[in-house]
């Protein structure tokens, strides 16, 4: 029971040093001129693409980390948005963490 309850407050430790470090890596000014191509989407207020018509989510205020995931699912083609796989296509993990944490230091 005690290596039981060891594990879980190590797994516990890890994850919040992972979560922290992840939200660290990123410029979140170098990540303000990275991001231009996404506000053509994401920054305008209430946005719908045209095709297939859905609501673009607005990004400012996201959490880091979710961002870090998504775009890099992206990347990789887990994810399946033609437009968004394009996008992320040519970034590189930095370029990721930094758009990340601007959009997290973002609230508008």
């Amino acid at each position: 029971m005690r290596k039981l309850m060891d594990f879980k407050i190590l797994a516990l430790c890890l994850g919040a040093l992972s979560t922290a470090s992840v939200s660290a890596a990123g410029d979140a000014a170098a990540g303000h001129a990275k991001a231009f191509a996404c506000m053509g989407c994401h920054g305008v207020p209430s946005y719908t693409n045209v095709y297939p018509t859905y609501h673009v989510p607005k990004l400012g205020g996201q959490h880091a980390q979710y961002l870090v995931t998504a775009l890099t699912e992206y990347k990789n083609g887990q994810r399946s948005h033609t437009t968004m796989h394009a996008q992320a296509a040519s970034l590189s993990e930095q370029d990721i963490e930094d758009i990340a944490a601007y959009f997290e230091a973002a609230k508008d």
